[in-house]
């Protein structure tokens, strides 16, 4: 029966790959950077309305929204922009899958360092270029392809389909948790972020810290009458280093790779005058969360962590850091390893790519967190797009990927939801 099932998916999914790869050229074509979301909205609102999907559009921001504790994001005004979310109702009975992917895009850059217009949906020897190919729309379309296959062959499911096309992922997850809060929930949930065709049952979170280093100015031929803030500021670092190296060793889970949780120092900035004692350093940066913790717990480690300079160095003592953790955060999740829905996944990987899928976990954070430990819905992060790719130029990806993502993603919902009976 699996099998069977699983042979129709593939063949309806090789015959329209054209039609696929023109639906991800048309979203790929809309430039759908931070407050630009909607032209490609409306492209997947369409889409949703030839499926038979019950749509919900709305623009998010209301005062709930824009009050729970794990809002994260300096953008106020969505206007013009709406999250979509399109249901199938299954026949009942049957387990619930919300398919989440985000629409919004990070900009381009620097344009000249593109070898193609960065929106032309470029395609040449099985990849398809262009910004956001990669991260996500090129998994947004797997999704849709999936919901395609079983609708026209008309595979009816007891669970329900709930599709998210959702904005602002790319700075802290807004369009997720409005989503959430709106009361979009299931028995488990997918997110085709580009994982290289690996599984992710695990997401790191992140968060983003600001660290004022201060010193005393003076001229720079009597530059032992102050104190270089950039000095200061080279200490703060290297505790920086040596937080990370005790966070990391004590991570010990075979799916992480090299740095589990790095902290990275993303900007620094210090000085107005090349004769001239900087009397301010500004250090911002990224730290990542486990898994297993709180972001306040993290917050505070870092804290405590920075505290002891004062012991070092009584510099610090009168002129304390001043630390703020501000702009986008992304909650970490994880689904445990003997869940049914990982179980699911993985067969399917295995019935389609007649091979054992890779495991590990994610490099980087994602809206699974939000679905996860506010929404309460398991999730689990797998989907087509070259990671390395991702928010660097000439981003792409591999139109064969996409479509075995799909292939996938299909026969993980049809056995998931349940096929119901005639």
């Amino acid at each position: 029966m699996v099998i069977e099932l699983q042979l129709k998916i593939k063949d309806w999914i090789k015959e329209n790959r054209a039609r696929g790869a023109r639906l991800l050229q048309k979203l790929v074509q809309e430039n759908s950077t931070r407050e630009n979301e909607s032209k490609a909205q409306a492209i997947i609102i369409e889409k949703c309305r030839r499926l038979g999907m019950s749509l919900d559009i709305w623009e998010i921001g209301d005062e709930e929204l824009l009050h729970h504790p794990s809002y994260h994001c300096d953008r106020k005004d969505f206007k013009g922009n709406p999250n979509v979310v399109g249901v199938l109702r299954g026949a009942g009975g049957g387990k619930s899958i919300i398919l989440n992917g985000h629409v919004d895009v990070v900009p381009v850059g620097d344009y000249e360092q593109w070898s193609q217009d960065p929106f032309s949906g470029h395609i040449e020897a099985g990849k398809l270029y262009g910004r956001g190919s990669t991260d996500m729309k090129g998994g947004t379309v797997a999704l849709l392809m999936a919901i395609e296959a079983l609708t026209a062959l008309d595979i009816k499911l007891k669970g329900d389909i709930i599709f998210q096309s959702v904005i602002e992922e790319e700075s802290g997850g807004a369009g997720t948790l409005a989503a959430v809060l709106r009361g979009y929930k299931a028995d488990g949930a997918i997110i085709p972020e580009p994982t290289n065709m690996k599984i992710f049952p695990i997401q790191q979170g992140s968060m983003w810290f600001r660290i004022t280093v201060k010193g005393r100015s003076a001229h720079g031929g009597t530059r032992y009458e102050g104190v270089s803030a950039i000095e200061k500021a080279m200490l703060v670092i290297e505790k920086l280093r040596v937080l990370e190296r005790r966070r990391n060793n004590a991570i010990n889970d075979p799916l992480f790779d090299k740095i589990p949780i790095p902290i990275n120092i993303g900007k620094f900035s210090s000085g107005e005058w090349p004769s001239s004692v900087p009397d301010i350093a500004i250090i911002e940066g990224r730290m990542g969360v486990s898994p297993d913790e709180t972001m306040a717990a993290a917050e505070k480690e870092l804290e405590n962590e920075l505290k002891f300079l004062e012991v070092e160095d009584t510099w610090f003592i009168d002129n304390p850091l001043q630390i703020e953790w501000f702009g986008g955060r992304w909650l970490p999740g994880s689904v445990e390893r003997d869940h049914p829905l990982l179980k699911v996944l993985e067969e399917s990987y295995v019935i389609v790519k007649q091979e054992e899928p890779l495991l590990e976990a994610s490099p980087w954070g994602t809206d699974g967190g939000i679905l996860s430990r506010v929404g309460k819905t398991p999730v689990i992060v797998f989907g087509p797009g070259v990671t390395s790719t991702a928010h660097e130029t000439d981003e792409y990806i591999i139109l064969e990927d996409l479509f075995e993502a799909s292939e996938i993603i299909a026969l993980t919902i049809a056995r998931w939801c349940e096929v119901a009976s005639d």
